[in-house]
C-alpha cells in the first residue's frame, strides 16, 4: 500500500521535496495542491507530484503525511482550512523557518489524534547562490549535503518524530533533532537578520539625498547585500516571523548594532589598525564558513544509515497509524 503525502505549496522547498521522493513512486503517492493553477500543472509536467488536486479538502482528505511548504503567512489559515479533513492520525509538517507561532497555530487547529511536526530545512551549498525562485529553483538534490531541524511540540509520540526523520533522509538531509527555542534563535540569527539588515541598507539609500545619482552606480556589492529581500515569497511573511521571534530577533539585531556601532566609531577617530583587524577578522570568518557549508562534512564520524523505503511503509502503518487511546 503506497503512502500518500500532499504536498501544500509547489514553490522550490515544496517542489524540490516531489522531485526529490520521485524514484519512491512504487511506495509513495505524491500529491500536490497549490493555489495557482499553472503551477500544479507545471509540478505535475515535471514530474514533482503524481497528481495534482486544486480542490484542498480532497488533496489531504485521504493523505497520511501533509506538508506545509508555505509562507508563515498563509500557515494558520491553511491548517484551519484543512483541520476538518485530515484523517486520524494524519502527520501534518510544516517547512517554515520560524516554529514558536506555528506550533500554537497547530495546537489550537488540529483535532485530537493529527500531529504536528516542524521541519526547517538547510538547503543544498551549490543551491546558495541560486537567483531564481519558486517552481523553478525547485531541485531534487535540494537538500543533500544539508541539515533539516526537526522540531516537534511536546508530547509529540517517538513514531511521529522518527517518522520526520526518516522522511528527512529521504530527502538526502541529515536531520538534527532540536528545541523550537533553540531552532527559532537560531534562524533570527541566519534567516532573518540577512533580510533585515538588506530592509535596513534599502531604506537608509533609496530615495534618500542623493539616490538620484547613487542609483546609477550601485554594483555587486549593494545588489548581493540587498538579495536578502528579494528572493522570498511575500514580504508580509518576513514581519510576521521576526513578530514570532521577537525576543530572538530583537538580539540578533542588537548584536548586529554594536558590531556597527564599533566599525562606525573606529573610523570616527581614524583607528586604521582596529579598522583592518575588524575587516580581516569579518572576511576570514566568511571564507571560514562558506568553506565549512560547501564540504557539508557535519556528521563526519557518524554513521548515516540509509532508509529502506518498505521498511519504511511497514513502520509508518504499523506504528504511526494504529489506534491511539486519547490521554485522559
Amino acid at each position: 500500500m503506497a503512502i500518500q503525502i500532499t504536498i501544500i505549496g509547489l514553490g522550490q522547498i515544496g517542489g524540490s521535496i516531489g522531485l526529490a521522493l520521485g524514484g519512491q513512486k512504487a511506495s509513495l503517492k505524491r500529491v500536490g495542491h497549490d493555489k495557482k493553477v499553472d503551477v500544479e500543472r507545471a509540478a505535475q509536467s515535471r514530474g514533482a507530484v503524481d497528481e495534482a488536486r486544486h480542490n484542498l479538502p480532497s488533496a489531504v482528505r485521504d493523505a497520511e503525511i501533509v506538508l506545509l511548504c508555505l509562507p508563515v503567512s498563509q500557515v494558520r489559515e491553511t491548517l484551519e482550512f484543512i483541520a476538518p479533513d485530515l484523517k486520524e492520525n494524519a502527520v501534518v509538517m510544516d517547512t517554515s523557518p520560524v516554529k514558536s507561532g506555528v506550533f500554537e497555530w497547530a495546537r489550537s487547529s488540529l483535532p485530537p489524534n493529527r500531529y504536528f511536526v516542524g521541519l526547517v530545512p538547510a538547503v543544498n551549498p551549490e543551491a546558495l547562490h541560486e537567483i531564481k525562485f519558486g517552481l523553478e529553483a525547485a531541485r531534487a538534490d535540494l537538500f543533500q549535503k544539508g541539515l533539516m531541524i526537526i522540531d516537534a511540540p511536546r508530547g509529540t509520540p517517538g513514531e511521529v518524530v522518527q517518522l520526520a526523520s526518516d522522511l528527512a533522509r529521504l530527502l538526502g538531509a541529515d536531520p538534527l533533532l532540536a528545541d523550537p527555542i533553540e531552532s527559532d534563535g537560531l534562524m533570527a540569527r541566519m534567516h532573518l537578520l540577512p533580510q533585515l539588515a538588506a530592509a535596513a541598507l534599502l531604506n537608509s539609500t533609496v530615495d534618500q539625498p542623493g539616490w538620484m545619482e547613487a542609483r546609477k552606480l550601485g554594483g555587486r556589492a549593494f545588489a548581493a547585500v540587498t538579495a536578502g529581500l528579494a528572493y522570498q515569497d511575500e514580504i508580509d511573511s518576513l514581519r510576521i516571523s521576526a513578530m514570532q521571534n521577537r525576543a530572538s530577533t530583537v538580539y540578533a539585531l542588537d548584536v548586529m548594532i554594536a558590531a556597527l556601532q564599533g566599525l562606525r566609531n573606529d573610523i570616527n577617530d581614524e583607528n586604521e589598525d582596529s579598522i583592518a583587524a575588524r575587516l580581516e577578522q569579518a572576511l576570514e570568518g566568511r571564507n571560514t564558513w562558506m568553506n565549512e557549508r560547501l564540504k557539508a562534512e557535519w556528521t563526519v564520524g557518524v554513521e548515516r544509515k540509509p532508509i529502506d523505503i518498505p521498511s519504511f511503509a511497514e513502520r509508518f502503518f504499523g506504528s504511526v497509524f494504529v489506534k491511539r487511546t486519547p490521554n485522559p
